[in-house]
């Protein structure tokens, strides 16, 4: 068994954010699955399904981003998983718009979300998937940027790479992170 967790802000306002980009992938892979995330279970809501022949529980933690990690650890500990069984969808801003990162491990890169999953693990050996969102034109402020919603502009471009995103988790699963890693890890423009 796997447990895949995007990483988001729970509240409308934050729905169609950068910030929420974790969420929203995992959405994405829920409704591959024809499954909604309804069941509450250590700080999260989750669903139980079957993705590329491999038991997962997708997870959209509900603490707010700075607090990710008391979810992930409790929802790692009801499943009695551990660090490697866990995937972790999130936004990345050292990335461009579109563009897919995965890493067997590494450090939280200044994201708070990955800061508090490492802290509460106390490792940062899991693997990890970035989904790129820092815009094409520079932004004073990037922390009211993560907040804001999209520009109509960035939708085909964001819902291209949940797509992508979407399909590199599959490839993850059944064939590996390494695997996963030569295929995604590219520049937007060669995808």
């Amino acid at each position: 068994m796997k447990l895949i967790v995007g990483l988001g802000n729970p509240g409308y306002e934050y729905h169609h954010t950068p910030h929420n980009l974790g969420f929203k992938a995992i959405d994405r892979l829920a409704d591959a699955c024809g499954k909604h995330l309804s069941r509450h279970e250590g700080q999260a809501l989750t669903v139980a399904t079957e993705m590329a022949g491999e038991h997962v529980v997708l997870a959209k933690p509900q603490t707010y981003m700075n607090l990710s990690g008391l979810a992930v650890a409790r929802l790692l500990r009801n499943y009695d998983l551990t660090p490697q069984d866990l995937l972790v969808l999130v936004d990345e801003i050292d990335l461009p718009l579109g563009m897919l990162r995965i890493r067997p491990r590494g450090s939280a890169g200044g994201h708070n979300g990955m800061k508090s999953i490492i802290g509460a693990l106390e490792t940062a050996d899991f693997p990890r998937l970035r989904l790129g969102v820092r815009p094409e034109k520079g932004v004073e402020d990037y922390v009211s940027y993560l907040l804001q919603p999209f520009h109509p502009s960035d939708e085909k471009p964001v819902e291209e790479m949940l797509d992508l995103a979407a399909e590199a988790v599959r490839v993850i699963l059944s064939e590996g992170v390494q695997r996963a890693m030569n295929r995604f890890n590219r520049k937007v423009q060669e995808l």
